[in-house]
């Protein structure tokens, strides 16, 4: 537990309990252990025996009673405690508050497109009633309205002319795949770029889940080689003794993005920068020297530009802020047209946004 800070999730105020106190420990702590409960309740204990948030009346196991009782931690017959549905709920959008506070979720969440007509967002303008309109949309008074006036009380009638209909607004569905780089370099020389990672891709999946419910999201993670993962799966995350073969990671989100019929497509991918890794024939090829290996970085650069001519943005997230792992990510956004977001590891929602599209750096 050396060299984290958690004092700030210490709350001695009168409006939160000992609970809400412990549970922001426990959820933020989670993220640290990669779900792992026992270790969760060790830091908490010393962090307990500093800080004294417990009481003799309210300790640690009321509170671990207390999670379980309310769905946080759930006991199988093997005797290991886990993480509830719930705690992973909670983790995901304790990162969203973290990344995106000032955001409000909306209860549709769609990409609104230029286009209206026969769209599936209904507003509140009206317009005459064209050939394809739904029946849903006519505005019954207005039209009523117009037939008495077009046609007087006496012989009423309605005719096409006189119907009137709400207007809409076509929305977009967005595809997405978020890809997760589990690299050894991710705890390289002592730092932890994993658990920021990991609060990223949380953050980003309950955003695109609640503010864009109509949307898909897959999730990939990348290291020698790339696989897909389920979204509850993300709090568990950990480094493994891999590479980065960025490439097939881009290769797996092609290929899911390939599947999915939506209209619009992009990716996501949160990284701290070098690819060090492709496979050839069966064969892996490695290079982790100081530089770029011309290479490796060439087959990652043909996809950017493969991805590019598809029409599929690739956002990444560099979960670092060293030059020379920096200089990869430009050449390869810039290569896409697409977005990048610099951010350090202390100040996780302070990004650097680079948008080649519109050749632009500006601090967020």
């Amino acid at each position: 537990m050396n060299g984290y800070l958690f004092s700030q999730f210490i709350d001695k105020g009168p409006e939160k309990s000992v609970f809400d106190q412990l549970l922001d420990l426990f959820l933020e702590l989670s993220v640290y252990t990669n779900g792992d409960v026992e270790e969760t309740f060790s830091w908490m204990k010393e962090i307990d025996d500093e800080y004294h948030i417990t009481t003799p009346d309210y300790t640690l196991a009321d509170f671990r009673r207390d999670l379980e009782q309310k769905g946080y931690l759930q006991v199988p017959s093997s005797g290991t405690p886990q993480l509830g549905a719930k705690a992973e709920q909670s983790i995901r959008k304790r990162a969203f508050d973290q990344l995106f506070g000032q955001l409000k979720k909306g209860a549709s969440g769609q990409h609104q497109t230029k286009f209206s007509g026969n769209g599936d967002e209904i507003n509140n303008e009206l317009r005459p009633f064209q050939f394809g309109d739904k029946l849903e949309q006519i505005s019954m008074t207005d039209s009523f309205r117009n037939a008495q006036k077009n046609h007087g009380i006496d012989e009423f009638r309605m005719l096409e002319n006189d119907l009137e209909v709400f207007d809409s607004q076509h929305s977009a569905q967005m595809a997405t795949v978020l890809m997760i780089d589990i690299s050894h370099s991710m705890i390289l020389y002592g730092e932890d770029r994993i658990t920021p990672a990991k609060k990223v891709a949380m953050a980003l999946s309950e955003f695109i889940t609640t503010r864009y419910p109509k949307d898909s999201l897959d999730v990939v993670v990348f290291g020698n080689d790339a696989w897909q993962i389920d979204i509850k799966d993300l709090p568990y995350l950990s480094v493994g003794p891999y590479h980065t073969n960025t490439v097939a990671g881009l290769e797996l989100a092609m290929d899911l993005l390939r599947r999915r019929r939506h209209a619009n497509k992009q990716i996501f991918m949160i990284t701290d920068g070098k690819p060090t890794c492709i496979k050839e024939n069966g064969q892996y090829y490695k290079n982790s020297n100081y530089g770029q290996d011309p290479k490796i970085i060439g087959k990652c650069l043909t996809l950017a530009q493969q991805c590019r001519k598809l029409r599929i943005p690739i956002t990444t997230f560099m979960i670092a802020r060293d030059p020379y792992l920096q200089e990869f990510v430009e050449q390869f956004t810039e290569t896409n047209q697409g977005k990048a977001f610099f951010t350090g590891l202390k100040g996780l929602g302070d990004f650097i946004l680079a948008d080649y599209q519109k050749n632009k750096r500006r601090k967020l």
